[in-house]
């Protein structure tokens, strides 16, 4: 018999190994060390342009300016790491919002003093820098990180407007924080209950209809009531997107993103082309066979992740959930598993809902010199155990390349989702061969949603972002502007068998990353497909997998993606490795029919 869940048996993380509250001094300490480094380094400036001519010289002051860069990020990223995490659980708490704040204008001000640094490399030519690593042995590592650097080269400003918007930052990213605390307040009113946003969202997949359109409709009328506050955020932040991106010289409003992607803006859109091309084999038709499933013609957006019958779906207790994911990563190789139980046994993880803890889930690394922390809200469904491994996937990758340090060990997007999504295949791999074959539809349907979700909706949402930016270009958007997008955007990827009913336009003033991280979603859809053409490397040979797999995510950030792909015969600039993908998902589809 399917136990009770118990939510407040779950873990809350203790940050107490970073620091013991806001008064413990060694923040001050921490800051002052930063800051000293970062000093040094201030007195390096123009010596790295003297050296011109000299390439031993300039490859040890370049090791030397490095090294000092690494040491300041290493004190300033651990002590903001812990104003956000402390503050991630308590949006609710004045306290702590001005605290990150404070914390975060006063590190902008400290890294400021070391612009320099990166626009006088710049200002270096390729034959300089290639002569001074070959005649300085140790820089050489540091390789990586200098190609990513050089990127941004045509899009530098002048130092002192690099300045200004380095100063301006922590003002602008109040934005965001209204945006956030705006969201952590939200009370979705369903009967005689009061939701937050992540339980509201939660059920959306509960198994009565009734329970699911009224909170659908509550959320819909709290989302409603913030829609013109998201709005204004929205508008401000694309507006200043605008500005900079038109000095910077950007070609288009995601191109700052493919550049710290390391991702060509062609295999983007080819990556685009082939889910929207998919659209019609995936979701058009699942949602529809899904209707037909449950006894309906068409589901209202409220029934698009609900179970498929009025049961109640199983949910697993926090000990089940750890053994399930540490079971699957210890099928991959042991040290997975190994590395991902040191979150367990230590206090690491908070996964306990509650009043004032923002939605969502993340694994932040803080740094290379610490260990990451992973934050999430535990529910008890198959969704959160998949969301477990997720973030614990992201956990392992990031104490696997730590060793490389913080600037090196720093992985774009586009492969940062790699070990998380792939977590989440195994685990699914596991709760499916273990299923009766009365739970195997259920499963099935779960899967499929899981990567409609991730593949199909993050493109949708991709697109949604690509027109808002193109019409925030012509003024200010209303909030019924903004949700007459999303509507088309959505119905476009969702197809005819859902019906988007009165209250869906305002659903996009929950979508954090449209203000967090502009044009982030294309890397969920790029690192799900990926990853599916991971598996199936692994399906073909387990044993030669797991070693090459390791290497890649202890490699960091230091090899592109067609690099890190490459030993495994994999080549994501072409079109046909995301349409492969696609087709992998579409099989599933196949699978599910023959059960409906």
């Amino acid at each position: 018999m399917n136990a009770p869940f118990k939510p407040d048996a779950l873990p809350e993380w203790n940050l107490a190994d970073l620091y013991a509250g806001r008064e413990d001094p060694k923040i001050e300490t921490d800051l002052a060390a930063a800051k000293a480094a970062n000093d040094e380094l201030a007195s390096l400036e123009g010596m790295f342009l003297e050296a011109r001519g000299e390439p031993a010289r300039l490859g040890k002051l370049l090791d030397r300016g490095i090294r000092l860069y690494e040491e300041a990020v290493n004190g300033l990223w651990g002590v903001g790491a812990y104003a956000g995490l402390a503050a991630s659980t308590a949006r609710d708490d004045p306290a702590w919002a001005k605290f990150e704040a404070d914390l975060r204008a006063r590190s902008s001000q400290i890294a400021a003093e070391s612009l320099f640094f990166s626009l006088e490399l710049n200002q270096l030519e390729d034959a300089e820098l290639n002569a001074a690593l070959e005649a300085h042995e140790p820089t050489r590592r540091w390789t990586p990180w200098l190609r990513r650097l050089r990127l941004s080269r045509p899009h530098e400003l002048s130092a002192e407007l690099e300045r200004y918007i380095v100063d301006r930052g922590p003002a602008v990213a109040n934005w965001v924080r209204l945006y956030d605390e705006t969201l952590a307040k939200l009370s979705a009113k369903v009967g005689k209950e009061a939701l937050t946003l992540p339980e509201a969202l939660n059920r959306l997949s509960d198994p009565d209809v009734r329970r699911r359109k009224a909170a659908a409709d509550g959320l819909a009328q709290a989302l409603s009531e913030r829609a013109s506050t998201q709005a204004l955020v929205m508008n401000t932040l694309a507006f200043e997107k605008q500005v900079e991106d038109r000095w910077r010289r950007y070609d288009e409003p995601a191109h700052s993103r493919h550049l710290a992607n390391e991702v060509d803006a062609d295999a983007v859109d080819a990556l685009e082309a082939a889910v929207v091309e998919a659209y019609p084999r995936l979701s058009h038709r699942y949602y529809a066979l899904k209707a037909k499933a449950m006894g309906r013609k068409t589901l209202d957006y409220w029934d698009r992740n609900a179970p498929l019958d009025a049961a109640q779906p199983r949910t697993y207790p926090w000990s089940e959930a750890k053994d399930v994911v540490l079971e699957s990563f210890q099928a991959l190789a042991p040290k997975f598993a190994d590395t991902a139980e040191t979150f367990f046994t230590q206090p690491w993880i908070d996964a306990r809902p509650r009043a004032g803890k923002q939605s969502g889930a993340y694994s932040h690394p803080v740094t290379a010199d610490r260990h990451p922390y992973v934050f999430m809200n535990y529910m008890g469904e198959r969704r959160d155990v998949l969301t477990l491994a997720h973030e614990l996937g992201h956990a392992v990758h990031q104490t696997l390349c730590a060793p490389l340090g913080t600037l090196l060990a720093d992985t774009p997007l586009t492969l940062a989702e790699t070990a998380s999504i792939f977590g989440e295949g195994l685990v699914f791999d596991r709760l499916l061969a273990e299923a009766t074959p009365a739970d195997r539809k259920g499963l099935l349907a779960g899967k499929i949603e899981d990567g409609l979700n991730t593949v199909v909706r993050q493109i949708a949402f991709h697109r949604f972002e690509r027109r808002f930016h193109a019409a925030r270009q012509d003024g200010e958007l209303s909030p019924d502007q903004i949700g007459a997008l999303w509507m088309e955007t959505m119905a476009e990827s969702l197809g005819p068998a859902v019906v988007l009913n009165e209250g869906y336009e305002h659903y996009w003033a929950y979508v954090s990353h449209f203000v967090h991280a502009p044009f982030y979603v294309y890397a969920y859809a790029f690192g799900d497909l990926l990853v599916r053409g991971l598996m199936e490397k692994r399906r073909e040979d387990p044993e030669s997998f797991a070693p090459l797999y390791e290497e890649l995510l202890a490699a960091g950030g230091t090899r592109t993606y067609v690099e890190a792909l490459k030993p495994f015969g994999l080549n994501p600039r072409d079109k046909a490795f995301w349409a492969a993908g696609c087709r992998q998902l579409e099989r599933l589809v196949d699978e599910f029919e023959a059960l409906v």
